[in-house]
C-alpha cells in the first residue's frame, strides 16, 4: 500500500461478477475476491483498516446486492451505480477497453470525482419482498408470451401443451400472490402503507406492494426528487439554436412500467387523474406524454400522502 492512499481519502471500485469480486483502491493497489460469503469476509478485513470514504459498485442484475449488504453492514459508505453511468464516465476518460481491473479502476475514480450519493440498502425483509414482487413479473410476462404463442398455433398437441402451462403459470401468480399477501399481513407498516396507496384509485395490490419493495423512499423525498428516481424527471435537449423535446430516461423502470398501468386505470376511474389527462389532450399533447405527466402527478400525490399519512384527497393537486 502506497503512503499516498494512507494519507488521503480512499476510494475503492468493485467490479462484480458471479464468481469473483475485482477491487481496486486508489491509486494502485488490485485484490480479487471470491463473490461469497468466505470472499466477503476477507474483502472487509482488507478495507476496514483503511478506512474507505466512499466505496462504489455497480448494479449487476442484484449479483452486487450480497457484498453491499456485508460491506454496509460494518458501516463502510457503499454507493451502487447505474452501469449507465459507468459506462459513460469510463468513455469520458477514455478507456475503451475492457476488462475487470480497468472497470474496478474506473469505478473507485468515479467515487473519487462524481461523489456519488449513498442510499440506504433495503434490509432483509425489504429483499425479499422486492424479490417476490421480481417473480411475479416474471410469471406474469412468461403467461403473456404463452398467450400470444397460443394465438397463432393451430396443431392440437402444441396448443394443449401451452394450455397447461398457461394454467400451471396461473396456479403460480396465485401462490406467489399469497405469499406476499402474508408478507404484508405480517408487517403492520407495509399493511398501513398498502391501505393507504389503495385509497387512491387506480392503485391496487399490485401497484402498492412495488412501491412498497421497490421504492421504499416515497413519502421521505419532494417531489422532484422521487420523480427522478423512478425516471419520471423530464430532461431538457437543447443545444446552441436547437430545442428539443424534454424526455425521460433512466430510474427504476419496474416501478415506471407498473405505475403506468396503475396510471391507465386512474384516467378512467379517478376524476383528478382522468380530468389531468383530458385537459391535456385537449391542448393537444400526445398520448405518450399526456401519460407521462399524469403518472408524474399520480406519483407526486402519492408520495404526499405517504409523508402525511394523509389518505387520498384533492387537496394533495396542490403539491403537483
Amino acid at each position: 500500500m502506497s503512503e499516498n492512499t494512507v494519507n488521503k481519502e480512499v476510494f475503492v471500485g468493485i467490479d462484480v461478477s458471479k464468481a469473483t469480486l475485482d477491487v481496486t483502491v486508489l491509486p494502485d493497489t488490485n485484490w480479487q475476491y471470491d463473490n461469497n460469503d468466505e470472499g466477503h469476509k476477507a474483502l472487509i478485513k482488507a478495507l476496514i483498516p483503511l478506512k474507505p470514504k466512499l466505496i462504489v459498485m455497480e448494479a449487476t442484475g442484484g449479483l452486487e446486492m450480497p457484498a453491499a449488504v456485508a460491506l454496509s453492514n460494518e458501516k463502510l459508505a457503499v454507493a451502487i451505480i447505474n452501469p449507465r453511468q459507468a459506462r459513460d464516465f469510463a468513455k469520458a476518460m477514455g478507456r475503451l477497453a475492457k476488462t475487470d481491473e480497468i472497470d474496478s479502476e474506473s469505478l473507485a475514480l468515479f467515487g473519487e470525482r462524481v461523489r456519488p450519493e449513498v442510499r440506504p440498502l433495503k434490509d432483509e425483509e425489504q429483499r425479499a419482498l422486492s424479490a417476490l414482487i421480481a417473480r411475479r413479473r416474471q410469471l406474469v410476462d412468461m403467461r403473456t408470451a404463452e398467450k400470444n404463442r397460443l394465438a397463432a398455433i393451430t396443431d392440437k398437441k402444441v396448443r394443449k401443451n401451452i394450455q397447461d402451462h398457461i394454467k400451471w403459470l396461473d396456479k403460480q401468480v396465485k401462490t406467489v400472490d399469497k405469499d406476499t399477501d402474508d408478507m404484508m399481513r405480517a408487517s403492520p407498516v407495509w399493511k398501513a402503507k398498502e391501505d393507504l396507496l389503495k385509497s387512491a384509485k387506480g392503485v391496487g395490490p399490485v401497484l402498492a406492494r412495488t412501491l412498497t419493495a421497490e421504492l421504499p423512499e416515497l413519502g421521505t423525498l419532494n417531489r422532484k426528487q422521487i420523480c427522478a428516481l423512478a425516471g419520471l424527471a423530464p430532461f431538457n435537449r437543447d443545444s446552441g439554436k436547437m430545442r428539443g423535446k424534454r424526455c425521460i430516461f433512466g430510474g427504476r423502470a419496474e416501478v415506471r412500467s407498473t405505475l403506468y398501468m396503475g396510471v391507465t386505470s386512474a384516467i378512467r376511474f379517478n376524476p383528478e387523474i382522468k380530468a389531468f389527462y383530458e385537459r391535456l389532450i385537449q391542448v393537444g399533447k400526445p398520448h405518450k406524454v399526456a401519460m407521462t405527466a399524469c403518472m408524474r402527478k399520480f406519483l407526486t400525490i402519492l408520495n404526499a400522502m405517504v409523508k402525511n399519512n394523509t389518505p387520498w384527497q384533492a387537496d394533495f393537486s396542490h403539491a403537483c
